[in-house]
């Protein structure tokens, strides 16, 4: 059955949802399986392709003295070598703070310099070690209190002259790039009516996104000065805005580029906004007329290219002994990295949601976005929930503990619900944390004992909370267009990016509900920002809510303009048609049964030999018009920067071998309010995923640089991340559904939130097993043998 779909939107009961809801298979699937499916690097551009290799900085912090690019020019088969001399650009998404080559000083070890187009690879590569490149060292600054000192060398003395978005609050002559704060409540009275306050502090490192794709970019710029580029993004239409503001100098603007996204091999935030496509694109307008590519090395996958920032949070709760938190103050000191363009955006969200999902009445949230010279910090999967969850979480059980109240009852007690106050004055919209929170215990069997495995092991339990909301403008916004082919197929175009998470899958069930057709009868198009409707970015967790908002808007239009075509040519009365099995059908009129393929283009022929109709097509926009930024800058009170909050909770079951450190997860267990799962399998797959993502940041990541802010391990021999024998015995996704009011069928967005919990959970577990609270991650196996065999705190820096 293909659903039945009628005026009355019976699509809207959900006991009627026909292909919402279900486990449909992949429409990308066979395309993947095949090999079929084409991917940036896979394209072919012919015999007039050149290449491209970029001449980096060696140091950290440094004024660039001269540049010679004379022997790398005179190399055989060498076309072009650019500079900043060239390109004198600056870009930035959030921040116009980077420019496309460094002119005058460079900021961390492996900025861009120069350039080499070239005939072939090799020969780019080798022009590009003859760059000769003289430099004046200065001072570096790798940690982000350090850079606080006003000692600190200032890393961008020009900040208070970047143009950057209405909601960022830059300090010029320092190395804060913004300072987002939050208050709300009496925090002095609230901690005075406290029993118990516990302060301490948590260190989280940097991370790479370790996608299977490292980025690649082509591009090229036709004799009328048209510039293509083909990118591997998630974020097409943005990076066309991005290059548009950069090369305004050039003459050109949004109706002369065009930004195409085949299929991109995983993302996880690291392919968000832009980077090093900034190169690609600006190159293409040095060789006229030829496609340019430049594909990242794995290293320079790691050093250049966003990381996930370093964050010190300091973290200070007081609860009475009835397990009521009173009071809450959070300072979050992010490691933002030499440019901060789209890393400030992390920062300015996690400085809207630092209390967690709990229901406290007094708070201040103070989160700081500071420059070091390291590689920039951008999004990554979480976009700074997993950073500041550690230390909440964490700090939760164990101010749970000093009160004498079980960990997941705290939780319970103190979770937020529907109508409850946000940091920022706003109303919590419905979830269904509380049932999140009782499924994930009982998953994990919470407060029973459990015997390990072998003899001389140990076994804990961990549990956390989470929460996340879509950190976007309040002006982000989807559309769609959709028409319908001869045979009643349909082809749907949209600018969200399919990563993996199966997005276009469940785009095409958002249609196959609303017009009563396959789902493998809809086709859901890759990104052409010449073709494709626009799309803000595939980032935030917004996407199925979003763009499946639009979606459905695009096809109850088409819809609408079926049931006009039908009363136009036959008399129905609209409202009495509905659609069933890719037909139309009449409630008054039961032996009425009009096949779609047979006028969705065509249009109906009328007894006098006119038609009626044509070709059926729809288009759809959603955009949150509630949204705004509008707030008091000292409290952030007022304004409604965030759309809705996904929440969840998450337990764990670790069994750990104090000798070795060697941990086992036995059970992950984790609970998700999706508000509708249009495609259950697909949303376990997200559980899954995001789980073992979250668990490798915790037990195995371990980004390593040297005192001279070079990263020591930039590949995946020394970069540990797990492998299949390293996934736990066992993971139980759980699916709650309270329904999104504004969300396609009710659905909201998940695909970050299950890594967030990870990490608190571990450390609580690690905690229960062998009595060693971890404040800083990673929390790996080498640093728990260390600390039982030592049995002293292992967070020297941090009191607990």
């Amino acid at each position: 059955m293909s659903g039945i779909v009628g005026r009355a939107d019976r699509a809207n009961a959900m006991e009627d949802l026909r292909h919402v809801g279900r486990s449909e298979v992949r429409i990308d699937g066979l395309d993947k399986v095949t090999g079929a499916a084409v991917f940036v690097d896979d394209m072919d551009f012919g015999p007039d392709l050149l290449h491209a290799a970029i001449v980096e900085s060696p140091h950290p912090h440094a004024r660039i003295v001269s540049i010679d690019t004379s022997e790398a020019a005179a190399l055989p088969g060498v076309v072009r070598v650019v500079t900043g001399a060239d390109f004198p650009f600056t870009f930035g998404l959030y921040m116009q703070d980077r420019q496309v080559f460094a002119r005058d000083v460079v900021r961390f070890v492996g900025e861009q310099v120069a350039a080499v187009i070239a005939r072939d690879p090799r020969t780019a590569r080798e022009a590009a070690r003859l760059v000769r490149v003289e430099y004046q060292e200065r001072r570096a600054v790798f940690d982000p209190l350090e850079a606080l000192a006003t000692e600190a060398p200032r890393l961008h003395p020009g900040l208070g002259d970047y143009p950057h978005v209405p909601w960022f609050f830059p300090e010029p002559e320092s190395n804060v790039a913004h300072r987002r704060r939050t208050i709300r409540g009496d925090l002095e009275a609230g901690f005075a009516a406290a029993d118990v306050v516990l302060e301490d502090a948590y260190r989280v490192p940097r991370y790479a996104h370790c996608a299977l794709e490292p980025h690649v970019v082509v591009a090229r710029q036709d004799r009328a000065g048209r510039l293509t580029v083909w990118s591997a993004s998630q974020s097409p239409y943005t990076q066309r805005h991005v290059f548009a503001q950069a090369l305004e100098p050039l003459g050109l603007s949004h109706q002369d580029i065009r930004v195409i996204t085949p299929y991109v091999g995983g993302g996880f935030g690291g392919k968000a906004g832009v980077s090093m496509e900034i190169l690609g694109a600006v190159l293409a307008t040095a060789v006229r007329g030829h496609p340019v590519k430049l594909r990242w090395s794995r290293e320079q996958e790691f050093y250049n290219t966003y990381q996930r920032q370093g964050l010190v949070a300091r973290l200070k709760v007081g609860a009475r002994r009835d397990g009521t938190i009173t009071a809450l103050e959070h300072h979050l000191f992010w490691d933002a990295g030499a440019y901060v363009e789209y890393g400030a955006n992390v920062v300015n969200a996690a400085g809207l949601s630092a209390t967690g999902p709990y229901r406290i009445p007094a708070i201040s949230l103070e989160s700081v976005c500071v420059y070091t010279n390291l590689p920039p910090g951008g999004p990554y999967r979480g976009f700074g929930y997993s950073e500041f969850s550690f230390g909440i979480e964490s700090h939760m059980t164990r101010l749970a503990r000093a009160i004498g109240m079980d960990p997941v009852e705290f939780r319970r007690r103190n979770a937020i619900v529907e109508g409850d106050l946000l940091p920022y004055g706003a109303l919590m919209n419905p979830s269904g944390l509380h049932e999140a929170i009782d499924r994930a215990a009982e998953a994990i069997a919470w407060g029973e004992e459990e015997s390990p495995r072998e003899p001389g092991h140990r076994v804990g339990k961990g549990f956390a909370l989470f929460w996340k909301a879509p950190a976007m403008p309040p002006n982000a916004s989807s559309a769609s267009f959709l028409k319908f082919n001869e045979d009643g197929s349909i082809n749907v175009t949209v600018s969200g990016m399919e990563l993996g998470q199966g997005y276009l899958t469940v785009m095409a069930q958002v249609v196959a509900e609303v017009l009563a057709v396959p789902p493998d009868k809809v086709r859901v198009e890759t990104p052409d920002t010449d073709r494709n409707p626009y799309e803000w970015q595939t980032v935030a967790s917004h996407i199925t809510w979003s763009c499946g908002n639009a979606v459905r808007a695009a096809a109850l239009e088409a819809r609408e303009k079926i049931f006009q075509v039908v009363h136009a040519a036959h008399g129905l009365e609209e409202g009495s048609l509905y659609l069933e099995d890719e037909c139309v059908r009449c409630d008054t009129d039961p032996d009425f049964c009009l096949p779609l393929r047979d006028f969705v283009v065509a249009g109906i022929e009328t007894p006098d030999g006119t038609y009626r109709g044509g070709p059926i097509v729809g288009s759809g926009m959603f955009m949150p018009e509630f949204s705004s930024t509008h707030a008091d800058p000292a409290t952030g009170q007022g304004g409604h920067p965030n759309v809705h909050y996904t929440v969840g909770a998450a337990g764990i079951i670790l069994e750990v071998d104090p000798e070795t450190g060697k941990m086992e997860v036995r059970r992950a267990a984790l609970a998700v309010d999706a508000g509708k799962a249009l495609n259950p399998a697909l949303l376990e797959g997200q559980v899954t995923g995001g789980l073992l993502q979250g668990l490798a940041t915790v037990l195995y990541e371990d980004m390593r640089f040297d005192e001279a802010g070079r990263l020591l391990n930039p590949n995946f021999t020394d970069y540990k991340i797990p492998t299949a024998h390293d996934i736990p015995d066992e993971v139980v996704p759980i699916i709650v559904e309270v329904p999104q009011p504004d969300g396609p069928f009710g659905a909201r967005g998940v695909g970050e939130h299950t890594m967030i919990a990870a990490a608190p959970m571990v450390a609580d577990a690690v905690e229960a097993a062998v009595g060693i609270r971890f404040n800083e991650m990673p929390i790996t196996a080498e640093r728990v043998a260390l600390a039982v065999a030592r049995r002293e705190e292992p967070d020297t820096w941090a009191s607990t």
